[in-house]
């Protein structure tokens, strides 16, 4: 299947891992790139511009396909050493990274210099045409339904990828409800040319993430995620657990007065606990409403055919049955 984004990164297929802390280590991201698709190193993860370099190395030992490094730029009182992350990816050879939070605009004149490939994740249209007007090559754009940060818009992708078609020039993949072959073909009849998947990635016998992780997504439906943070305007979607039951319950009674420091120890440092130890209850962790959609923990290159063969078949048969004779 050949679209602007297989041919803008030199893959065989239009699927992108999505970023994901404490998931996008070189296993991950190798697995995917060696299926096809893209595979993603979140960059934060690693902390350090050292053992970023470090990570990106293990990766280019793993596979020799293409891979990219995610980077989220966040607001912080004391922010990770972006330069030196920036500069471990130009060194490294990378030639695609996925940029996400705060506008990357900074930071495109190394990457692009570099000959770096840039995509970057977006939740609404007008962020879209932004990161187009300074020069990203490509956009992820996440609907309501997407783990982690949806923004505070709530268009679920039915509406925000059609909506993107009609203003972008620039290619674009559909993230958030991502999970099949019957995914990729929606998306891209709705205008997008690949997509972006997380949460289903995580299901994979790749993935480096406790088992607890992947039994819990195979358990959850589309009705066992919630949405935390909202009164501070930084929402995110997480897997539902007593961590955000309590979490929740604070924001009800404080309301307004809420503050980060009442919530930080269900959100602060969280990841290793879940994702490395399995505790299921340590805090919220990022995941979409797709968790209803996942049944099977297959390998990536498994997950990747099936998809693959599914997407076909929709389309060359599925799809023609309606077409009046």
């Amino acid at each position: 299947m050949r679209t602007r984004i297989t041919e803008l990164f030199g893959i065989e297929h239009p699927i992108i891992q999505g970023g994901m802390h404490f998931v996008g280590f070189a296993e991950m991201a190798a697995a995917v790139s060696n299926a096809g698709g893209l595979g993603i190193i979140t960059g934060l993860t690693q902390g350090t511009p050292e053992k970023l370099a470090a990570e990106i190395k293990r990766c280019q030992d793993m596979t020799d396909k293409p891979f990219g490094v995610n980077l989220t730029f966040l607001p912080s009182v004391t922010p990770p050493d972006y330069p030196g992350l920036v500069d471990a990816i130009v060194q490294s050879g990378v030639k695609a990274v996925e940029t996400a939070g705060n506008n990357p605009a900074q930071w495109l004149p190394t990457l692009k210099e570099a000959g770096i490939k840039v995509i970057h994740k977006c939740t609404s249209v007008r962020h879209s045409l932004k990161a187009e007007s300074i020069g990203c090559d490509a956009v992820s754009v996440d609907g309501f339904e997407c783990g982690g940060h949806p923004g505070e818009d709530d268009i679920p992708n039915f509406i925000l990828l059609p909506r993107a078609a009609e203003e972008l020039k620039i290619p674009f993949v559909a993230s958030g409800g991502m999970a099949d072959g019957r995914s990729l073909v929606a998306a891209m009849a709705l205008g997008a040319e690949g997509m972006n998947m997380g949460t289903r990635f995580i299901a994979t016998k790749e993935a480096p993430v406790h088992e607890n992780v992947k039994q819990a997504l195979i358990e959850a439906s589309e009705l066992d995620t919630r949405l935390i943070m909202r009164p501070l305007r930084n929402t995110e979607r997480v897997l539902n657990n007593d961590a955000v039951e309590r979490l929740l319950q604070k924001e009800q009674e404080l309301g307004d007065k809420l503050s980060f420091a009442d919530i930080a120890e269900e959100v602060a440092g969280v990841y290793p606990k879940i994702m490395k130890d399995g505790d299921m209850d340590a805090g919220g962790w990022s995941c979409g409403m797709v968790a209803g959609l996942i049944h099977d923990v297959p390998t990536c290159q498994e997950l990747m055919d099936r998809i693959m063969g599914e997407a076909e078949e929709i389309i060359a048969k599925r799809l023609q049955t309606f077409r009046a004779a």
